[in-house]
């Protein structure tokens, strides 16, 4: 039987689509579903087994990056999501869906590690194509599966990941790489300028993950950018094979 994913849609967000199509190429069925739908009925949650929050601009990021959608994730969904995390069940959130699973405490999740998404080092929206590099000494199970790194596009202006305390290894997911042989990671590799270079972030026992970039805009050898000069390398969709794989 097909794991069942819910794909949160709130008004604003623009790559439910997309996520819900690498969801199915991994094997899943996933339905999209409206923020007001599961506002006016929390328990539609529980007749899935994974979540993913999608990117986009949720409300227009009229109160900060995701800030309105974590507000509505505290006050209409708080207990669903507590049962939802109690029992494992995974949690991604991609980009806009990161920046509200920051915002509404769940990422890192850990006491006394206040976290941040703030405005990007260049000061204007950034969208390029980035490396993602696993990070082997992080205890998410669903990380650990990955074989390789993923390379896909970040598009976004406030992506720059900030603690008040140096995060611990093993709640490091994704660390930005240096392309092209270079030794040290720098702007434009690390496109925010994100603290230590990470770029995405795990919970304590690994299955709430979030991370700035979007895989789900390469899923086929066709999206990467050097396709045609035979470069097919780093596709995004290794991450949500290793996310249903591990749906309980």
């Amino acid at each position: 039987m097909k794991a069942k994913i819910l794909i949160l849609h709130a008004s604003g967000t623009n790559r439910h689509h997309e996520a819900k199509e690498a969801c199915e190429l991994s094997g899943a069925s996933a339905d999209i579903v409206h923020m007001s739908a599961l506002k006016s009925k929390p328990s539609l949650l529980d007749d899935y087994q994974a979540l993913v929050l999608a990117g986009g601009f949720s409300y227009g990021d009229a109160l900060g990056a995701g800030k309105r959608l974590a507000l509505e994730l505290n006050l209409n969904l708080q207990d669903s999501l507590q049962h939802f995390n109690a029992a494992q069940k995974g949690i991604l959130g991609i980009c806009n869906g990161f920046q509200a699973l920051v915002q509404a405490g769940l990422l890192p999740a850990l006491e006394d590690n206040s976290a941040s998404l703030s405005h990007n080092n260049s000061g204007h929206f950034e969208c390029r194509w980035v490396r993602l590099m696993p990070n082997v000494k992080s205890l998410s199970p669903i990380i650990q599966k990955l074989k390789g790194p993923i390379y896909c596009p970040a598009a976004h202006g406030e992506g720059r990941f900030l603690t008040a305390k140096a995060l611990p290894e093993s709640h490091v997911a994704f660390y930005y790489q240096p392309q092209y042989g270079q030794m040290t990671i720098q702007y434009p590799d690390n496109p925010n300028g994100s603290q230590a270079a990470i770029a995405g972030v795990s919970n304590a026992r690994g299955n709430i993950l979030g991370l700035m970039p979007h895989p789900e805009n390469h899923i086929y050898a066709w999206q990467h950018p050097r396709y045609r000069r035979g470069e097919v390398e780093g596709s995004g969709l290794a991450l949500f094979q290793a996310f249903v794989d591990f749906i309980p």
